[in-house]
């Protein structure tokens, strides 16, 4: 009987520890799955709630309520100028909308840049800044790059005409016809009379508008009284500053210009003669003539 009690007892024992041992070997495993299913697993992404088109936004659009939602976007990656709640885009309401700027597509991401401010329009005074004016240039297919210009685009401004007479110089020593670069970087706000730079294909323009403060309108208006003005497109990521540059037809032919020397006119002597005993005597008197 005690042996069999001690058999019994032996028996249930191994069973036991068989048991731990599965037991824990299937722990073990799912521990060890777990870990590397957590491994895998993509890291957890902050987001924020901001406004976004709900349809696609054309130039002019008043921005309504009904064109825009909120939706999680990453808060890594915010774009600048994004709203985040109804007051900040509409804090007066729909009764004053914003207009948009620029062309939105839908689930684009609304931003400052891209409307206006509440209940302002879409026009020439919402594109320019504190202390600058609107100048209105005219260009045909030469002087305006072919058609190439958009609004939002920086160009430099030449101007060609005649400088005084042969004997009038410039402060580069030019004389005659003459081209000069008088405005470096400025910005296109309007080619003829669309203002929106969302523009496919080429597009032969007779003005173009351009932001500038108030003293480069004035030379640009008298330039352009006085000559004629060609414009010359910048790059999008040129952020070179142009020297200055004055080209005459001697300096463009390589030419030396032919140094005229003043001939200074001969002092003029008066003289009067008295005769003395029959001896002729010239003597020298002030010019009355």
């Amino acid at each position: 009987m005690r042996l069999v009690f001690g058999l019994v007892l032996v028996l249930g024992l191994g069973l036991a520890g068989f048991a731990v041992y599965m037991a824990k070997s299937y722990i073990e495993g799912y521990q060890s799955e777990l870990a590397k299913e957590r491994s895998q697993r993509s890291p957890v992404i902050e987001v924020v709630d901001i406004y976004v088109a709900t349809r696609p936004l054309k130039y002019g659009q008043p921005l309504m309520k009904k064109d825009a939602a909120v939706i999680s976007y990453p808060k890594r990656y915010l774009p600048a100028g994004h709203f985040l709640t109804e007051e900040d885009l509409w804090p007066e309401g729909e009764d004053e909308p914003r207009s948009v700027l620029r062309a939105m597509e839908k689930f684009e991401p609304v931003l400052a840049i891209k409307v206006t401010g509440p209940g302002e329009e879409a026009g020439l005074t919402s594109k320019l800044e504190r202390g600058m004016r609107a100048f209105a240039i005219k260009v045909d297919v030469s002087s305006g790059v072919s058609g190439f210009l958009r609004p939002g685009d920086h160009v430099d401004v030449y101007w060609t005409g005649r400088v005084g007479g042969e004997n009038v110089r410039t402060e580069a020593n030019s004389t005659g016809n003459v081209t000069k670069l008088i405005e470096t970087g400025v910005k296109l706000i309007a080619v003829d009379q669309k203002a929106n730079g969302d523009v496919s294909g080429a597009r032969v323009a007779r003005t173009v508008t351009v932001s500038a403060k108030p003293q480069q309108v004035a030379a640009l208006a008298q330039a352009q009284a006085t000559g004629r003005l060609s414009l010359s497109l910048v790059g999008v990521m040129d952020d070179t500053v142009a020297e200055i540059i004055e080209v005459d037809q001697h300096r463009l032919l390589g030419l030396a210009a032919a140094e005229v020397a003043a001939v200074k006119e001969a002092d003029k002597v008066c003289t009067i003669r008295t005769n003395r005993g029959g001896e002729v005597v010239e003597s020298k008197i002030p010019c009355t003539n």
